[in-house]
């Protein structure tokens, strides 16, 4: 009887953690200190997180989003975005005489240097990710002539490698947990002595939100999940939640896609958000839903997140040097005049 009650309230089950991870922060962080810092415009090979509101809200600030290092002109600041570059990209700046500022997340770059390890020990490497993802592309450049990509466990019968005692598996930081774990478990179906990177390579984000999910999903008619269709992590998030029970799952970037027909028979809604997501996108969709009797919220936390990064090097030696000089002089407020006069 008591069961009846609960279950036709309507409440939304909200997922944590969920949103920002310690690499998006830190990427969006270094964009907006780039724009204090040095004036607009700034420039940005790729989304600097694969979020179109964030991307949106920087150009706004004079963000200038690009595709390739060569639409950068001569002399300009460039900015990496935190899903990382391959070698030729740094080299293709240094060519254009371009500052670099790198805001790729310092666990893919853990990646990077994994590639580079197997590679100079002459092994093959096979790297679990998805084809044409800027992270898989950036990772792959590191060492092109030992890199296979394996994207799912569909694609693991056609590895091919030179020596099979000489196998590592490096893996994209945002993928499914358990899928990986399917397709690390087919690779060693067919190479017994694969090797595993010294530690996990999706990182700890990715499988916090999914846990997390996970455990929303199980009790939930409708999982929504915020996030762009570009975001590897967040997309992720949906299969997830499918594969854990939920009845229905849908990404949205804003709250104003969400169709109001997925709401027929549903009671609980399970709410969480991508890596690359801010807060105020959430709050969009939580409101939304409490307009049309979903104001019941109750948060399902299965673990915390602490972990912060600092900013890349290159912005904080500009920042320490800026602060030692405004120690030295009387307050001067030069740059935000350099800002205004330069605003397109």
């Amino acid at each position: 009887m008591g069961d009846m009650t609960a279950t036709s309230a309507r409440r939304v089950l909200l997922a944590a953690p969920r949103g920002y991870c310690a690499g998006v922060d830190r990427a969006v962080i270094a964009v907006e200190k780039a724009l204090e810092q040095y004036g607009a415009p700034i420039y940005v090979r790729k989304e600097i997180v694969h979020n179109k509101y964030v991307v949106q809200t920087l150009e706004k600030k004079g963000a200038i989003f690009v595709d390739e290092t060569e639409e950068v002109p001569e002399g300009s600041i460039v900015i990496f975005s935190a899903h990382g570059v391959a070698p030729v990209v740094h080299e293709e700046a240094a060519e254009r005489k371009l500052a670099t500022i790198d805001a790729t997340c310092p666990l893919v770059t853990k990646v990077h240097k994994e590639a580079v390890r197997f590679a100079k020990e002459d092994y093959d490497i096979l790297l679990i990710g998805h084809e044409g993802h800027e992270e898989v592309i950036g990772t792959s450049g590191e060492a092109p002539e030992h890199i296979t990509l394996v994207d799912g466990p569909g694609d693991v019968e056609n590895v091919r490698v030179r020596d099979e005692s000489k196998v590592v598996w490096l893996s994209q930081t945002t993928l499914s947990v358990d899928e990986t774990m399917e397709t690390v478990d087919a690779l060693k179906e067919r190479f017994p002595e694969l090797i595993s990177p010294p530690s996990d390579d999706i990182c700890y984000a990715t499988q916090n939100r999914q846990i997390a999910i996970k455990q929303v999903a199980a009790e939930s008619d409708l999982v929504i999940v915020v996030g762009s269709k570009n975001s590897s992590n967040s997309v992720r998030l949906v299969e997830v939640a499918l594969g854990a029970g939920a009845k229905a799952g849908h990404l949205v970037d804003y709250a104003s896609e969400i169709d109001e027909a997925w709401l027929e028979g549903v009671t609980t809604v399970g709410v969480t958000s991508g890596a690359s997501v801010p807060d105020v996108l959430v709050e969009g969709v939580l409101e939304w839903l409490a307009e049309r009797g979903f104001g019941d919220v109750e948060v399902v936390q299965p673990m915390q997140e602490s972990l912060t990064f600092s900013l890349p090097k290159e912005l904080r030696r500009d920042l320490r040097a800026e602060a030692a000089a405004a120690a030295d002089r009387p307050e001067a407020p030069a740059a935000a005049g350099r800002q205004e006069g330069s605003r397109r």
